[in-house]
């Protein structure tokens, strides 16, 4: 009678007979804050990229049309303000006013800077 060895299992599968150990509520806070950092991070670039395109069109369009660059402007500055805003909801800020909300008329100065030249 031969005595046969354990089937050897490979390290990277899950072993039925050690179940995973539950992560401690410091390891899941950090991760939650991880998610929210990346997620910001790209609905603000996403709708900031949005502003700047805006802005971008502003620029082309023929001087003659000068109420519509001004206002795809001012478009592009309200997606500005609205990529910070998202930023700070998601970051479940208590306040969302602030002056950081300001930083979204970036592309509104620029581009008025480069119609109005």
């Amino acid at each position: 009678m031969s005595i046969q060895p354990p089937e050897r299992r490979a390290k990277h599968l899950i072993d039925p007979t050690a179940p995973r150990k539950r992560a401690s509520p410091e390891e899941v806070a950090r991760l939650e804050r991880v998610q929210r950092t990346v997620l910001s991070v790209l609905v603000g670039t996403t709708i900031f990229h949005l502003a700047i395109g805006l802005v971008l069109a502003a620029v082309f369009i023929d001087d003659s049309e000068r109420v519509a660059q001004v206002g795809l402007c001012l478009l592009g500055g309200a997606f500005g303000v609205c990529a910070f805003a998202a930023a700070f909801v998601i970051h479940q800020r208590k306040n969302v006013l602030s002056p950081w909300l300001l930083l979204g008329f970036a592309p509104t100065v620029v581009g008025l800077y480069f119609i109005f030249r």
